[in-house]
């Protein structure tokens, strides 16, 4: 039988918090009642991730390990969602910023039906806990220009937490091309474009220093993409498959 929630955690050298991270998930669904699985997602790490990953998924049910070449974080999710089972399929960074307990408010009953719902740090309801004014104003500065280009009425496209229903899941996930950071947006633009669902979950994000984005380079290459995704868009890359 299907799983009712796939957890999908992309993991790029991500040995020092990998193991806290899994035991974490681990017991927070040992006392659920629904079913579900956790696809870890290792890509292209140059550290124990793999190990760490495959050692757990040996010892857990419930826990698969799949190994992408490639590093992206983009190209990891798209793995990871592509291959999952659930009816609810939910990308969960692995520094656990939103705490796994809040994963139920994206679920039935906690929720209204959806076909993509996102963590938000933004909407009301929602806290940031240690986060500098300054990421907090790049992030800002980051949506706004989101907004403008790509994804209209959205205030935290860039929150790691989202939750796709398995519905919609091929006909994003299918035609979707960026493998770098902005590969959320790129789905939320075609999502848009196919007048998918779209709720935003307010939530409790706690701040982790050891951020894999590089500020200046990543930040100009994830702005640079707003206009590849409209260039891809006006070539008819996101059409839909037949």
């Amino acid at each position: 039988m299907e799983p009712l929630l796939s957890i999908v955690i992309p993991a790029h050298n991500e040995e020092s918090r990998l193991l806290r991270t899994l035991d974490r998930i681990h017991t927070f669904l040992a006392k659920q009642t629904f079913s579900s699985e956790v696809i870890i997602v290792e890509n292209g790490s140059h550290d124990r991730t793999a190990e760490i990953g495959k050692e757990f998924a040996a010892q857990h049910e419930g826990f698969k390990l799949i190994c992408e070449e490639k590093p992206g974080k983009g190209r990891a999710v798209r793995r990871g969602i592509l291959a999952a089972q659930g009816e609810y399929r939910f990308i969960c960074d692995a520094d656990l910023s939103m705490p796994i307990e809040e994963v139920v408010h994206f679920l039935p009953p906690r929720t209204t039906p959806y076909n993509i719902a996102i963590a938000s740090r933004e909407v009301e309801g929602a806290r940031r806990i240690d986060e500098p004014p300054s990421r907090h104003l790049i992030g800002r500065v980051f949506n706004l220009l989101v907004r403008t280009i790509a994804v209209h009425g959205i205030q935290d496209t860039q929150c790691g937490f989202k939750s796709f229903h398995a519905s919609v899941v091929d006909d994003l996930f299918g035609v979707q091309v960026l493998n770098g950071w902005t590969f959320d947006v790129e789905l939320l633009f075609i999502a848009q474009k196919r007048g998918y669902t779209i709720i935003e979950i307010p939530i409790t994000w706690y701040y982790h220093p050891e951020s894999k984005i590089h500020i200046l380079r990543d930040s100009m290459n994830m702005f640079l993409d707003l206009f590849r995704i409209r260039r891809n868009w006006r070539k008819g890359l996101y059409a839909p498959r037949r």
